[in-house]
C-alpha cells in the first residue's frame, strides 16, 4: 500500500474538520467538465492537494502510485482550470468542476470513462 501523504496543510481548518477521509487520508475527487457535465476522471486528494487546488485554480492530486503531488497538465499540457469544488453530502467525495484543456486521461483520451462501457442486461 502506498504511503500516506504527510505534508502539513494550510487548508482552512473549518473545511478540514468536515472531511471524511479514507484510512490513507485521501478523498476521491471527480473531475467534471463544468459546461457539459462530462465526467472526465477520478483522482485522489488529501488536505494539501485540496488546499493547492482551491488556492491556485489548478487541480492538484496525490499520486498513490508515485507517492507525490502532481498538478494536472504540468507535464502533458492538459490543464484543468478549476471552476468550483463541491463536497458531497457525506463529506467523503469531492466534485471538481473544471475547464479541461486537451485530454483528461493519461491514455490521451478526452475522458477516462469512454473506453470500456459496460451495459446492463436488457429488461
Amino acid at each position: 500500500m502506498p504511503s500516506t501523504p504527510r505534508t502539513p496543510s494550510d487548508l482552512d481548518p473549518a473545511i478540514a474538520a468536515r472531511l471524511k477521509r479514507s484510512a490513507d487520508g485521501l478523498l476521491p475527487a471527480i473531475a467534471q467538465q463544468y459546461d457539459t457535465g462530462e465526467v472526465l476522471m477520478l483522482g485522489w486528494m488529501d488536505d494539501e492537494a485540496l488546499h493547492r487546488t482551491l488556492t491556485t485554480g489548478r487541480c492538484t492530486y496525490w499520486s498513490r502510485s508515485r507517492n507525490e503531488y502532481w498538478v494536472k497538465g504540468d507535464t502533458s499540457g492538459h490543464v484543468q482550470h478549476v471552476k468550483s469544488v463541491a463536497l458531497d453530502c457525506d463529506a467523503d467525495t469531492l466534485l471538481v468542476k473544471v475547464d479541461q484543456v486537451g485530454a483528461a486521461c493519461h491514455t490521451g483520451t478526452r475522458t477516462c470513462f469512454d473506453t470500456d462501457v459496460l451495459l446492463p442486461a436488457a429488461e
